[in-house]
């Protein structure tokens, strides 16, 4: 087991927290995402961009869309998470 003065396990703790709270900003970034497009085009997303029955400029949308939104709630994410766990070290050192 780690020793208590080290870190090691709230080291490990937060990473796994990091990950846990990077698959569930993906998962809901992705719901929001394909929402908020059924409700501007009026269809359902293209489910494989990659089909020839598919608009390019349609594909090219929904990429560029997803990409940002979940890139942009992943940084997000992680800076919450990182800006939380400081302030408990923190909190955790004055003690």
């Amino acid at each position: 087991m780690a020793d208590k003065g080290s870190g090691r396990g709230r080291r490990t703790f937060g990473g796994i927290a990091a990950a846990a709270a990077d698959l569930a900003a993906d998962h809901y970034a992705r719901r929001a995402i394909t929402s908020g497009w059924k409700r501007v085009t009026g269809r359902e997303p293209p489910t494989d961009p990659s089909n020839p029955k598919v608009a390019l400029r349609e594909a090219l949308s929904w990429a560029i869309v997803v990409g940002i939104g979940v890139e942009a709630t992943r940084m997000l994410t992680a800076r919450y998470a990182t800006r939380h766990m400081r302030r408990a070290d923190k909190d955790e050192t004055a003690k």
